[in-house]
């Protein structure tokens, strides 16, 4: 048997219901393979303590026979999710030494299924981010390299860390959040699966919020299978979490038949962006004739108001952000600024918030506060929303005209060194998110799939956008995609 930090959920299921390996063996390879991959930067918070009885715990579940696909499985939990007792930090300095005395749902939901917990990872600072290098833990670094160049790549953001510990086989899978791609962008930076749900479709609470009409927790994995099985334990009604759909859940690893044949592929035109690189366009096609070859119907469609999407975006997520982040102030927990004789309430709040805030929070909670403040909010925030609306639209159109799922490049580029955007005009590092925000903005699930390598041997993804509360056609059309491209490559180890 090769290293069991190597294995597949499916794979691992498979042996430790077999009696071939137990949960406490599967534990231990991944926590050796955590203290070997420093370089990485990817896991912020270690728990082998909490990973070990955890690991206890499922083999005595599955000795007794009850063991639900999860139990066992030793996974990663990015630092946005509230967990009891552990720092939950959201890769802040402002909330340094935050020990939240309660589990947010998913997390619940993971523990309750047998899943354990090896420790929280890196991210871009409460979220905001597509390279993983606004955290205050440090930057994390993408296991692959470009060839013989030993430039330290991203991981893509913000959920980089989660991305970079799957792909280095440090966890079998991990937990990210996905506000305007941060599932979806660094899981094809990194050549792994992520899965963006629709919103609603697992709770919110006890999460970090960054943007609450946006953000929606995921999985990131080694397969489709994999996103499958996780999010089957993930999701659900929570009546914790007002937003939260009352809706029963299918079964979807069983949706998992590779057959697609009679289904329609939308292909927008307007996804082809000016200066895209050629390989991009190239992967796209082969994707389109992936999924033609496995019985789809391809059809050019429209969705015309896709060029707005990235504005419309940066202007309703900073000012949702600029509301949420609010409440970081230092009166009840996290970070407090030393203040001055003579310093009031006022002194505290913005000397503090100036400390624990990052340059790019600070930037998303000025703009976001400018687009909402007096004179500037029907200007910005309410046309924002009506653009949104009409982008919701376009893809109702599509769907309502027989469009099964829309195909998508992931990215416009793989993935680019660290750095290397650093000192670029911000609005560069935004565009990285132009092929996945309209997904958020119209609440609807999307899934990266890995499916080739640049000429510099990075990978690249394709990405799938599907019906709304459809995860399990969605699923089914990207199992079908995997199965074709056959992506079965992994970074050489160096770190």
């Amino acid at each position: 048997m090769g290293a069991l930090n190597k294995l597949t959920i499916s794979d691992a299921r498979d042996k430790l219901r077999a009696g071939e390996v137990s949960a406490v063996e599967l534990t231990e390879a991944c926590l050796a393979a955590i203290e070997g991959a420093g370089a990485l930067n990817a896991f912020v918070h270690n728990t082998p303590e909490i990973a070990t009885e955890q690991a206890r715990a499922a083999d005595a579940r599955l000795k007794a026979g009850d063991a639900p696909s999860m139990c066992g499985i030793p996974i990663g939990v990015k630092d946005l999710f509230c967990t009891k007792g552990v720092p939950s930090q959201a890769a802040s300095g402002i909330l340094n030494g935050f020990l939240p005395e309660y589990e947010s749902t998913v997390t619940r939901q993971l523990f309750e299924a047998g899943g354990i917990m090896l420790g929280k990872l890196n991210m871009d600072e409460f979220a905001m981010g597509s390279s993983n290098e606004t955290s205050v833990y440090g930057n994390v670094v993408n296991p692959w390299r470009r060839g013989n160049d030993d430039t330290p790549l991203t991981p893509g953001g913000s959920s980089g860390g989660s991305a970079s510990a799957v792909a280095a086989d440090l966890c079998l899978a991990a937990l990210g959040t996905d506000t305007g791609g941060s599932i979806r962008q660094p899981a094809a930076f990194v050549g792994i699966t992520g899965l963006k749900p629709t919103y609603g479709r697992v709770s919110r609470w006890g999460i970090v919020a960054f943007a609450s009409s946006l953000d929606q927790a995921g999985p990131m994995c080694k397969s489709v299978r994999d996103c499958a099985i996780m999010l089957q334990a993930m999701a659900g009604h929570d009546p914790m979490d007002s937003t939260s759909a009352d809706l029963a859940l299918p079964d979807f690893e069983a949706a998992l038949t590779g057959d697609i044949r009679g289904k329609t592929i939308g292909i927008p035109r307007e996804y082809r962006m000016d200066g895209m690189p050629e390989e991009i366009e190239a992967l796209w096609a082969d994707g389109r004739k992936m999924l033609e070859d496995a019985g789809a119907k391809i059809v050019d469609i429209s969705l015309p108001h896709t060029k707005y999407a990235l504005p419309a975006y940066y202007v309703i997520a900073p000012a949702e952000a600029s509301s949420n982040l609010a409440r970081y102030d230092g009166v009840r927990y996290g970070h407090r600024a030393k203040l001055a004789q003579g310093d009031g309430v006022t002194e505290m709040y913005e000397k503090t918030r100036a400390e624990g805030f990052g340059a790019e929070v600070k930037r998303r909670v000025m703009v976001g506060t400018y687009v909402l403040s007096a004179g500037f909010y029907d200007a910005y925030y309410n046309r924002a929303r009506k653009v949104r609306a009409l982008i919701k639209k376009d893809f109702e159109d599509a769907f309502a005209n027989g469009v099964d799922a829309i195909l998508t490049p992931a990215t416009p580029t793989s993935a680019f060194g660290l750095g290397e955007m650093a000192d670029a005009d911000p609005v560069q590092m935004y565009l990285n998110d132009v092929f996945t925000v309209t997904v958020n903005l119209a609440g609807l699930p999307g899934i990266a799939v890995p499916a080739g390598l640049d000429k510099q041997g990075l990978p690249m993804g394709l990405q799938l956008i599907g019906r709304p509360w459809d995860e399990a056609d969605l699923l089914n059309t990207a199992y079908a995609l995997e199965s074709a491209a056959g992506f079965v490559s992994k970074p050489v180890k160096w770190w």
